[in-house]
C-alpha cells in the first residue's frame, strides 16, 4: 500500500507526495546539511549528523495513522490532520534510550512548534516531549506505524556518536533543528515546484582576494593623507595573522574598513578552509552600499553577481509551505545581512528563522559598526554565543567600528574579560585618530524642543544639515513640516518607512545634492537643506554634511553621526548637536533610549564625549538596564522560548508588508515571486500598527501583508499613517 506525506494541490496541479519519498529525501538532506556544518564542529560533528538524520527519518511518522491518511488521500475532507503527527516519531526515538536519541526526539518534537523549554518538558514527567492528547493513541498504534514506516525505507545509515559530552548544547540543538527544517521545508518546496534552481557558487577566497586587490588599486590615485591612510589600513588587514578566531578593528571613519576587513576575511577563509563570508550591518541602506562595493570587487568572470553577493535586508521568513519560497537561506558565498537577522537567528527557537543557521558554521564574519549592532544588554549573552561559534563551529569573527566599545574588556559584560588582537595596531590607530578632534565638536542642547522651535533652529545652522531622530513617525512629521513651511527643495527624508527600492533612489539623490554642494560650496541653494532621517544613516554611509543633529540616544550614536559630518574635513571644524524632542505635534519618543539618553547627559556633564569614552558609557547603560543576567539564565536553563522572547534587537514584532502594486497582484495571481523581490518591494511594520490600521494579509500567504493605505516616495508608508493620525486627532476613527 502507498502512504502519503502530502496531499494533492489540485488548484495548482500538484500531485500527492508519497511518505517514503519525503522521508528518504528529508533524512538524506538533513544528514547532508549536518555533515557540511559538522565538518567545522570540533566536538559535535558526528553527534550533529546522527541527531539530524535520525530526527529527519521519524519527524512525520504519525502521518501514517489511518485517520491522517484518509485526509491526505482525499477520502475525508478536513482542514488539518485529525491525529497530531509528530508524537509518534518522538515516542519511538525516546524508546531507544540513549542520550543522542533523546536529542533527536527534542528536535523532531520542535520541527513545527519550535524548541521548547527543557525544564518545562522535564516537569511533565512521563509525558516529556509528548503530546498529552495523543500519548494513549500513539502507544496503541506505534507498532503499526513502525511497520508501515519501514516498508520501502532502508535502515538509517549513520554512525552512533562516541562523544556526547554536552556542557552547553543550545547551539547544537539550534543547528540540528536548522538541518532538519531546511531539509523538510526544502523537500516540500521541491515537491511544490518552488525549489532553488541552482547550486550556490563556491567562495574561492584566493581568487576573490586577488580581484579585491585589483579593485582597491583602481580607486583614487591621489597622494593625500586620507588616501595614504586607507592604503595603510588595507595592507595591514590584508597581511594580518589569522590564527585567533576573534579580532577587533577600530579604525576611524573614511579609512576603508569595508574593503580592508574583507581582505582579512578572505585570507582567514583560505587559511582555515572556510566556506562563506558574512558581513553583518546595523541598517539596510548600509547593506545596499556595501553590496554594491562587494559586487564590483569580488564577483569573478562568468558569475551571477546576485548569487555571489546576497543582500538579506530584513526578516521575511515564513513557515507555511506556500510562503517558504520567500525565505533567505544564507547559501551564497558572501552574505550581507542585518544585525536583526543575524543575531535574532542565533537567539531564535522558531523553525522558519532557524532554517538557515547551519549555513553559518565554517564562516568568516565581519560585525561592522559593532557599536550599533545590538542594544547594550544583549551583548553579554551574544558574546558567549560568538565565542562558542568560534571555538566549536569553525567561525572567525572581526568586530569593526570607528567608535568600537570593546565590551569584551568589561567585567560587567564578560566573565572573565578578554583582550582581542587588533587588526589596526595602536600606533597606527593613534595616527588616524589624531585629526578627529579637529574635525567635529560635540554639543548638547539642554531643553526639549517642539517642531516649530526645531525648524527655527535649523534655519540658523549652516547646511547641508543631517538631522537624525529616534522614530520613523518623528522623522516623517518633521520632514512633512519642513516641506510645508520652507518648501520641498529644503528637505529630504530617509527612513524605513520607504521600501528598499525607494530608499536607494532617495540615497542616490542625497549624494547627488551633496556633490553639488562640494562642487559649488559658495552657492546657498546647494547648502540650505536638511536630511531628516532615522538611525538608518547613522553609521557606515559615505555621506558628509556641514552640521549634524541627533535626538538624544547614546554616546556611540552621537559619535557615529560625527562620522557623517565633515567627513573629509572639507569644512574645517563642524558641530554635531544632541537634543531632546517634546512629545507634541504627533512626534513619538522611543522608550528604548531612556537609559542611554540619561547616560549621555552625564557624559556631557563630565566632559567625556570622545570615542574612547564609549566603553564607559556602555558599561553604565548595561547597569541601568538590569537585563544582563536575565537572558543568560534562561539560555543556561535551555528555556528556548524565553530567550527568543527576550532577545530583541528591535523591541517589537515586525511583519513584512508588500507595497508595490505589481508585486501584490502577482502574489494574488500565484505567480512566482522571489524573496529578493519581496524584500525590495516591501516594508517592515510593527504588529501593533498592523492591527490598528487593519492591514490585510494575503489570503494564500500567512504573515505576509499588503499595504492598503497611502504611500509615496517622500514619506513612504508614513504618508498613510499620518493621514490616519491627523484624522484621529480631529475626532475620527478607523473602523
Amino acid at each position: 500500500m502507498s502512504y502519503l506525506a502530502h496531499s494533492a494541490r489540485s488548484d495548482r496541479g500538484i500531485p500527492v507526495q508519497e511518505y517514503h519519498e519525503h522521508v528518504i529525501e528529508t533524512r538524506h538532506h538533513a544528514q547532508e546539511n549536518a555533515a557540511k556544518a559538522g565538518h567545522y564542529a570540533t566536538r559535535y560533528g558526528r553527534l550533529l549528523e546522527a541527531v539530524a538524520a535520525l530526527a529527519g527519518e521519524f519527524h512525520d511518522m504519525g502521518k501514517l495513522d489511518d485517520d491522517n491518511q484518509a485526509v491526505l488521500n482525499g477520502s475525508v475532507s478536513a482542514k488539518k490532520l485529525p491525529v497530531q503527527h509528530v508524537d509518534a516519531g518522538v515516542a519511538h526515538l525516546l524508546s531507544l534510550g540513549e542520550q543522542w536519541h533523546q536529542l533527536a526526539a527534542f528536535i523532531s518534537y520542535a520541527h513545527h512548534i519550535g524548541l521548547q523549554s527543557f525544564s518545562a518538558e522535564v516537569n511533565k514527567g512521563d509525558q516529556f516531549l509528548r503530546d498529552e492528547k495523543t500519548v494513549a493513541l500513539t502507544k496503541e498504534r506505534l507498532h503499526q506505524y513502525l511497520d508501515r514506516h519501514y516498508q520501502g525505507i532502508g535502515e538509517l545509515d549513520v554512525i552512533a556518536p562516541n562523544n556526547i559530552e554536552l556542557p552547553q548544547p543550545q547551539i547544537l540543538l539550534r543547528m540540528a533543528l536548522s538541518c532538519l527544517v531546511d531539509a523538510d521545508h526544502g523537500d516540500t518546496a521541491r515537491h511544490y515546484g518552488d525549489a532553488a534552481q541552482c547550486e550556490p557558487f563556491q567562495l574561492r577566497p584566493l581568487e576573490r582576494a586577488k580581484a579585491l586587490d585589483r579593485y582597491v588599486s583602481s580607486l583614487s590615485k591621489d597622494a593625500d593623507d586620507r588616501t595614504k591612510a586607507r592604503q595603510a589600513v588595507y595592507e595591514t588587514c590584508r597581511s594580518a595573522d589569522t590564527k585567533p578566531a576573534l579580532y577587533a578593528c577600530d579604525s576611524p571613519v573614511g579609512t576603508g574598513k569595508t574593503t580592508a576587513v574583507m581582505a582579512h576575511l578572505l585570507k582567514a577563509a583560505h587559511d582555515k578552509g572556510l566556506r562563506r563570508v558574512f558581513v553583518v550591518l546595523p541598517y539596510t541602506n548600509i547593506i545596499s552600499q556595501s553590496v554594491d562595493v562587494y559586487r564590483k570587487a569580488l564577483v569573478l568572470d562568468g558569475e551571477n553577481t546576485e548569487e555571489v553577493v546576497v543582500a538579506h535586508h530584513h526578516r521575511a521568513e515564513f513557515s507555511s509551505p506556500d510562503a517558504r519560497q520567500f525565505t533567505a537561506l544564507w547559501q551564497a558565498p558572501i552574505v550581507v545581512t542585518t544585525a536583526v537577522q543575524f543575531f535574532e537567528t542565533l537567539a531564535s527557537n522558531q523553525p522558519a528563522a532557524l532554517r538557515k543557521l547551519h549555513n553559518l558554521a565554517g564562516s568568516a564574519v565581519f560585525i561592522d559598526e559593532a557599536h550599533a549592532a545590538l542594544p547594550a544588554h544583549l551583548w553579554p549573552q551574544t558574546w558567549r554565543w560568538l565565542q562558542e561559534l568560534a571555538q566549536d563551529w569553525g567561525c572567525h569573527f572581526v568586530f569593526g567600528s570607528g567608535s568600537l566599545t570593546r565590551f569584551w574588556e568589561l567585567p560587567d559584560f564578560v566573565d572573565p574579560p578578554a583582550k582581542l588582537p587588533e587588526l589596526v595596531t595602536g600606533k597606527m590607530r593613534s595616527s588616524l585618530v589624531e585629526n578627529e578632534v579637529q574635525r567635529v565638536m560635540y554639543k548638547h542642547k539642554p531643553d526639549a524642543i517642539n517642531v516649530s522651535d526645531l525648524l527655527a533652529w535649523l534655519r540658523v545652522l549652516p547646511g547641508p544639515r543631517l538631522l537624525i531622530v529616534n522614530t520613523v513617525q518623528s522623522a516623517a512629521v518633521i520632514a512633512k513640516s519642513i516641506q510645508a513651511v520652507d518648501g520641498k527643495g529644503k528637505v529630504e527624508h530617509l527612513s524605513t518607512a520607504l521600501m528598499p527600492l525607494d530608499r536607494e533612489k532617495t540615497l542616490a539623490r542625497i549624494k547627488a545634492r551633496l556633490r553639488q554642494h562640494q562642487d559649488r560650496p559658495d552657492e546657498v541653494k546647494f547648502a540650505d537643506w536638511t536630511l531628516v532621517a532615522t538611525s538608518c544613516v547613522e553609521a557606515g554611509v559615505d555621506l558628509s554634511f556641514r552640521t549634524g543633529l541627533r535626538e538624544s540616544a547614546s554616546l556611540v550614536s552621537l559619535i557615529q553621526v560625527g562620522g557623517r559630518v565633515n567627513r573629509h574635513q572639507e569644512f574645517g571644524q563642524s558641530e554635531v548637536w544632541t537634543f531632546a524632542l517634546q512629545e507634541t505635534d504627533m512626534l513619538r519618543l522611543h522608550p528604548g533610549f531612556k537609559a542611554s539618553s540619561k547616560v549621555l547627559e552625564t557624559m556631557f556633564a563630565e566632559d567625556r564625549v570622545t570615542p574612547d569614552d564609549c566603553k564607559e558609557a556602555l558599561r553604565r547603560e548595561i547597569c541601568l538596564s538590569g537585563l544582563k543576567d536575565k537572558i543568560r539564565n534562561f539560555e543556561d536553563a535551555k528555556d528556548f522560548p524565553e530567550v527568543h522572547s527576550l532577545f530583541r534587537v528591535i523591541d517589537a514584532n515586525t511583519y513584512t508588508v508588500v507595497v508595490d502594486d505589481i508585486v501584490k497582484q502577482r502574489l494574488k495571481n500565484w505567480d512566482h515571486v522571489s524573496w529578493q523581490e519581496i524584500q525590495n518591494c516591501s516594508i517592515q511594520i510593527w504588529g501593533t500598527r498592523i492591527e490598528s490600521l487593519c492591514v490585510p494579509q494575503f489570503d494564500r500567504y500567512p504573515n505576509l501583508y499588503e499595504w492598503n493605505l497611502a504611500y509615496d516616495n517622500f514619506l513612504g508608508y508614513m504618508a498613510g499613517v499620518l493621514q490616519v493620525e491627523e484624522f484621529g486627532a480631529k475626532g475620527g476613527a478607523v473602523l
